[in-house]
C-alpha cells in the first residue's frame, strides 16, 4: 500500500506538509484547489472522482445534498457551483482534508458547505442525494459498514451516486447493495469506472 493510501483516510495523517494548487477543469466549470500531502489524491483530481462529475445527474429531489469522503473538497464545491440552491455536507475522517476543503469553499466564496466529521452530522440529517467516490481501499467490511450506514441518511425519493473502479468491485459492489435492499444499477461507464445509482430501501 502505498504512503498516500495509508493516509488518506487517518485522521490525523502524520505526512508531511507539502501544499499545492489543483486547476481543475470541468465542461461547465472551473475550480482552484489547494491540496496537501496526506490527503486523497493530492496532486490531480482523481480520475474517479472526474468520471463522476462529468457522468452524475443532478439532484431530483429536493433538499440537501451529501459528499460521502469529501476529501479537499473537489465534489462538494462542484456540487455548491452548480446547485447555488442547495445546502452541502462534506464528511471525512481525515482532518486535513477537512481544513483544506472549508479553506477551499472560502477562498471560492461558497457558503453553502459543511464539511464535518462523520460524527458531526446531526443524526436527524436527511438527503436528497448523496454523491461519492467512497474509499475502496479501506476493506469490504469497513466499506460496506460505511455505505449502508450513509445510505440510511437518503429521503425516500432520493439517490446515491457512487464511482467504482470496474477492476475493485464495482459489479460485484452493485450487486451487493441491491441484496441489502438499495437498488442499484450501472448509469455510466467511463474510462474503467462505473457509476452507480443507489436508491433507500423501500
Amino acid at each position: 500500500m502505498t504512503e498516500q493510501h495509508q493516509h488518506y483516510f487517518t485522521a490525523d495523517p502524520n505526512a508531511v506538509s507539502d501544499p499545492r494548487v489543483l486547476t481543475v477543469e470541468l465542461p461547465d466549470l472551473t475550480l482552484k484547489l489547494t491540496t496537501d500531502a496526506g490527503v486523497f489524491s493530492p496532486k490531480q483530481l482523481d480520475p474517479g472522482t472526474r468520471v463522476l462529475l462529468e457522468n452524475a445527474p443532478a439532484p431530483t429531489a429536493d433538499g440537501d445534498l451529501l459528499d460521502v469522503g469529501c476529501g479537499y473538497g473537489p465534489i462538494a464545491l462542484t456540487l455548491a457551483k452548480r446547485y447555488p440552491g442547495r445546502r452541502i455536507t462534506g464528511v471525512d475522517v481525515n482532518t486535513r482534508s477537512l481544513e483544506l476543503a472549508r479553506a477551499n469553499a472560502k477562498a471560492a466564496g461558497v457558503d453553502t458547505i459543511t464539511c464535518l466529521l462523520p460524527d458531526e452530522v446531526p443524526a436527524d440529517a436527511r438527503f436528497a442525494a448523496i454523491y461519492s467516490n467512497p474509499p475502496i481501499r479501506i476493506g469490504k467490511q469497513a466499506l460496506h459498514e460505511l455505505l449502508l450506514h450513509w445510505l440510511g441518511r437518503l429521503q425516500p425519493d432520493g439517490v446515491a451516486y457512487l464511482v467504482v473502479q470496474k477492476n475493485l468491485g464495482s459489479d460485484s459492489l452493485a450487486k451487493w447493495l441491491t441484496e441489502q435492499g438499495h437498488a442499484t444499477e450501472r448509469i455510466a461507464t467511463d474510462k474503467g469506472y462505473r457509476v452507480l445509482a443507489t436508491r433507500p430501501k423501500p
